[in-house]
């Protein structure tokens, strides 16, 4: 797999982050997986506005990476959804969803609906 440029973005890529029911069922066991502590300081991190609320700010990178959203694992790969930094690893054709999303996260789904 193709090896993107993260570290130093800080997050802009980072959102909005459309999920789907299932994203977000695999979203709520890895949360619950985490201790109390490391959910706490993930949750009251400061983020640029629009920005992935699982973005984790001090380590500058996805606080729940093995359970991110599909279009988290396709970004920076296909045409639609290109990493300015590395923009020739989007060698592959526009990616599309193969669900409808339920919502958005930072804006429909915030931090309460994971308690």
């Amino acid at each position: 797999m193709e090896s993107l440029p993260c570290k130093g973005c800080r997050g802009l890529c980072c959102g909005p982050v459309p999920v789907t029911g299932q994203e977000l069922k695999g979203i709520k066991k890895k949360l619950k997986s985490m201790s109390p502590k490391s959910r706490s300081e993930l949750e009251n991190q400061e983020r640029h506005f629009g920005t992935c609320i699982f973005y984790d700010s001090i380590n500058d990178k996805c606080g729940i990476h093995s359970a991110r959203p599909s279009v988290c694992q396709a970004f920076g790969l296909h045409n639609n959804l290109v990493c300015f930094r590395k923009p020739e690893a989007a060698a592959k054709g526009n990616w599309y969803a193969k669900e409808t999303h339920v919502g958005i996260l930072s804006n429909d789904y915030t931090w309460k609906d994971f308690k």
